[in-house]
């Protein structure tokens, strides 16, 4: 009956972190991997207690007991966009955002603001010094969905023709972005006196579906090279409104655990830029035909313990999204497309080209603050918070194209609560909560109009041990 409970909890877990997708906290990845973690903000990988802590440093599992790990959480971002008056309200080749048909400002809210994350690990003893551990997890991912918006502009440019508006965030109906991506990791860890090292293959899985971005045809790699060879423009097929497409990638993770003295330990983990597979169904959209690969992080960790019911905690972690050309590339790169009326002659420029604008996003730097407490006289209970900074990855310039992905946090307060039963199975609760922060900038294609994009989020976690 166990196995069969087991069983149906993995189909459960595969099937909702493949449908789940609103995980964007620091830039598109999340706070934490496991409920303790989530409860430090991040914190505490020198100091693991479950086994999914694996997720975040592979030398995790052979500091820990044998067990199993199920947690689910509820996600909820609220994302949403303000635009200002514009002095060209579409007119000279401008392209001017609207918040209604009828209305230039306002703000514009995103639907699908409550999202399930869950998660499962096992952590396999070998012997004394050794260990297996198998964790599935959602680690990156981001959603947005904009109705009722609209986008005025002259379709000849300065020309007789009048300004239209058309429905939709960019003039081409419903907008917004869905980007999922899960992990399987498998770790070995073995143990060299106070020593603990760690690799990890890592199996990832993405998918990602883009609506209402077909306004940007002319500005396609497939557009412009049509247009330079025969003078005959050939639409993009694979740009918008395709449905979801799906990629695949191996990548590996490698850690260590140094136990310097009995109050202090120190870690250390790197996990590689994974190269997936092409989003065939949007080579028009992103960078090098489609590419959309997941950026290499590192983390370090210093865990601190004066008493053995209380510990403190500094973490770091940094996450290298400039990598990724289709995340780091600035919407400027426009300028260099032939057919953008920009004055550019390199289609590589254009998008699906190797130099296709993305979202500009710049690596991003994570402080993470942590501690646990574990009351005196009682032992079966613990407490942990957290705290975590880290400066937003948006640059004010890629406004315009960052609506569809308003990553824009930058502090996280967590706390979270756990109770160990006598037979040492054990319950945790997390919750998290990202005050609202926000970047403001100028509409690319229409600079007398301003864009500020905001966003606040809030998690519950929950999970058993055993």
């Amino acid at each position: 009956m166990r196995h069969s409970k087991k069983t149906a909890w993995v189909g459960a877990t595969l099937y909702t972190v493949l449908a789940a997708d609103g995980f964007a906290t620091n830039g598109y990845f999340t706070h934490g991997v496991g409920t303790h973690n989530k409860a430090m903000a991040g914190a505490g990988d020198a100091s693991p207690t479950m086994a999914i802590d694996a997720a975040n440093n592979p030398a995790s599992g052979v500091l820990i007991d044998q067990q199993w790990n199920l947690g689910l959480g509820i996600f909820s971002p609220n994302r949403e966009y303000t635009l200002s008056g514009s002095q060209y309200m579409g007119q000279g080749g401008s392209f001017t955002l609207q918040s209604s048909a009828s209305q230039v400002a306002g703000t514009v809210e995103s639907d699908n603001n409550f999202f399930p994350i869950p998660y499962i690990s096992y952590n396999w003893r070998i012997d004394d010094e050794s260990a297996l551990t198998f964790s599935f997890y959602g680690r990156g991912g981001m959603n947005t969905e904009y109705n009722g918006a609209a986008a005025t502009f002259d379709p000849d440019g300065p020309g007789p023709a009048p300004v239209m508006t058309l429905d939709g965030t960019y003039g081409f109906g419903k907008a917004g972005v869905d980007l999922m991506q899960a992990f399987l990791d498998i770790s070995y860890s073995r143990q060299f006196g106070n020593l603990s090292l760690g690799f990890a293959p890592v199996i990832a899985y993405q998918m990602f579906e883009a609506d209402g971005v077909g306004t940007f045809a002319p500005y396609t790699k497939t557009y412009a090279n049509s247009y330079m060879t025969t003078g005959m423009p050939q639409m993009p097929q694979n740009l918008s409104n395709n449905g979801s497409d799906s990629s695949a990638g191996i990548g590996f993770k490698l850690g260590g655990v140094w136990a310097a003295s009995d109050q202090v330990s120190l870690s250390l983990a790197y996990q590689s830029k994974i190269s997936m597979g092409e989003f065939d169904d949007y080579s028009d959209l992103f960078a090098e035909a489609g590419s959309f690969d997941i950026p290499a992080s590192a983390r370090a960790g210093i865990s601190f313990r004066p008493k053995p019911n209380l510990g403190y905690h500094i973490d770091v972690e940094h996450i290298f999204f400039s990598d990724v050309d289709s995340v780091g590339n600035p919407l400027a790169n426009v300028m260099g497309c032939p057919t953008a009326g920009m004055g550019g002659m390199n289609v590589e420029n254009c998008l699906g080209g190797n130099e296709g604008f993305g979202f500009g996003w710049d690596d991003m730097t994570v402080i993470q603050l942590g501690v646990d407490w574990s009351p005196s006289g009682s032992p079966h209970t613990t407490w942990r918070f957290g705290y975590s900074y880290g400066e937003q990855p948006i640059q004010p310039a890629d406004a315009t194209i960052n609506i569809l992905a308003p990553a824009v946090m930058e502090h996280h307060f967590t706390a979270g609560y756990a109770f160990e039963r006598d037979n040492g199975n054990e319950f945790s609760i997390s919750v998290m909560y990202a005050p609202e922060n926000s970047v403001t900038g100028a509409n690319f294609f229409d600079p007398s109009q301003q864009i500020e994009l905001t966003m606040d989020q809030f998690e519950v976690e929950v999970s058993y041990r055993f």
